[in-house]
């Protein structure tokens, strides 16, 4: 399973990397979700800085940043937001700074067209991106080295990871958020900003938690009537009753709803919990089986190291958080 390639938890400094022409709601997103923690969230959070060379004019608003873009090689986590023309190249001072951050040991993430400026300081050479789908095939076509899917909401390379555009750099920052400090912490965030805590980036161990977002769609009872009773046995024909809908009807309305069956939905929700029990409670992998309606220790391992790529056991060492360690760059030599 990939972790984010640095084994780190807790968030560290964060520099939102800005120039003229920034698309304003990936910045925005980025600093609404890195910027301000949780009321209910008590662990340390990000030191957030926006770094420019200049005042710069993101959509109708002009931006002072913060730090220059020397400050990026000094970050942990470096955003790097799409803007608004991909037919006029980077400019060459960003994607020096970005490279420089990479070889440092930051993790960067662009935002939407923002994979632009990755491909340009060749950190998607070799490696898979992607961005928004109205520019997948310039991206593939100008930068023939990357590997581009144009079918996927984010993917996680390790210390390099692009999104798609608009809802998906949500995506992103959710999934830095949680490979930080966990899922709980995770929807917390999510919580505060009135969105899913998670959606499937495309790797096997982004576990989707899709909610139909009108309140008169066929399904907006039923879900949340199957997430209080994940410590049960259901089948199709329990969910069907409570729908009160053929199973066939129910089939369709889940496909449509949630891309998958109704029994593969009630499995993730149920490997859902499990991650939340296993990073927050010292329960037993036998009890949190029980709890998430697997039945005994043997169906949640089969299950879980399926979907996530690692057995319950290795994921509560990776995801449980007992402190805050030193963030890279920590040491009074890299704070100036």
């Amino acid at each position: 399973m990939d972790t984010g390639g640095s084994g780190r938890t807790g968030g560290g400094t964060v520099a939102l990397a800005v120039t003229e022409g920034m698309l304003h709601f990936e910045l925005s997103v980025a600093h609404e979700v890195f910027g301000f923690a949780p009321v209910d969230v008590t662990v340390p959070w990000y030191e957030v800085s926006v770094c420019g060379t200049e005042a710069v004019r993101v959509g109708r608003f002009r931006l002072e940043p913060d730090e220059g873009l020397d400050r990026l090689p000094y970050a942990d986590l470096v955003i790097v937001p799409g803007w608004a023309d991909v037919d006029v190249a980077p400019p060459a001072d960003l994607i020096d700074a970005v490279r420089a951050a990479h070889e440092a040991g930051a993790r960067v993430a662009s935002l939407c067209t923002g994979a632009f400026v990755l491909a340009a300081a060749g950190l998607l050479d070799g490696r898979r991106a992607t961005t928004h789908w109205a520019h997948t095939d310039v991206l593939a076509a100008r930068h023939p080295a990357v590997e581009v899917d144009p079918d996927v909401l984010y993917v996680d390379n390790g210390t390099v990871l692009t999104s798609a555009g608009k809802a998906a750099a949500l995506d992103l920052c959710l999934h830095l958020v949680r490979l930080d400090h966990g899922s709980s912490v995770a929807n917390s965030v999510a919580r505060r900003l009135v969105v899913p805590p998670h959606r499937a980036g495309g790797q096997a161990q982004f576990v989707a938690a899709p909610v139909p977002d009108r309140d008169d769609h066929p399904l907006s009872a039923l879900l949340p009537w199957i997430v209080d009773r994940l410590d049960r046995p259901l089948t199709v024909e329990d969910l069907a009753r409570q729908a009160r809908m053929s199973s066939r009807h129910l089939g369709r309305h889940f496909r449509t709803a949630t891309g998958t069956s109704p029994l593969q939905w009630l499995l993730t929700q149920r490997i859902r919990r499990a991650q939340e029990l296993l990073e927050t409670t010292d329960r037993s992998v036998e009890a949190i089986a029980e709890a998430t309606g697997m039945g005994t220790a043997a169906t949640l391992r089969r299950h879980f190291n399926r979907a996530i790529g690692v057995p319950p056991d290795s994921y509560r060492r990776t995801f449980r958080h007992t402190a805050r360690p030193a963030f890279r760059g920590g040491d009074a030599g890299r704070s100036s």
